[in-house]
């Protein structure tokens, strides 16, 4: 399952979005993983997520697959598309 998200916040993915991203990410049973320009991440590992210098308007595809990759993806962009509470 994957769905393309466009990142809206100013700083883009930068610490501390990147860091609630990721404890999100690592609530789930599921492999979740990011991706900007075809360079695919470990969606639960900060170094790997902030290594992608996601920046406002940069489209990333989320991927998960497994037993609740539905509500992965589901809280996840719903994040994304609350600008991850800032602004």
């Amino acid at each position: 399952m994957e769905k393309t998200l466009t990142i809206q916040n100013k700083a883009g993915l930068h610490a501390r979005p990147a860091s609630v991203f990721v404890q999100t990410a690592a609530k789930f049973n599921s492999t979740v993983s990011l991706s900007k320009d075809g360079r695919k991440v470990n969606a639960k590992s900060i170094l790997s997520v902030m290594s992608l210098g996601v920046a406002m308007g940069d489209k990333v595809v989320l991927e998960a697959e497994g037993p609740d990759a539905a509500e992965a993806i589901k809280a996840l962009a719903k994040m994304v598309e609350e600008k991850f509470g800032e602004e």
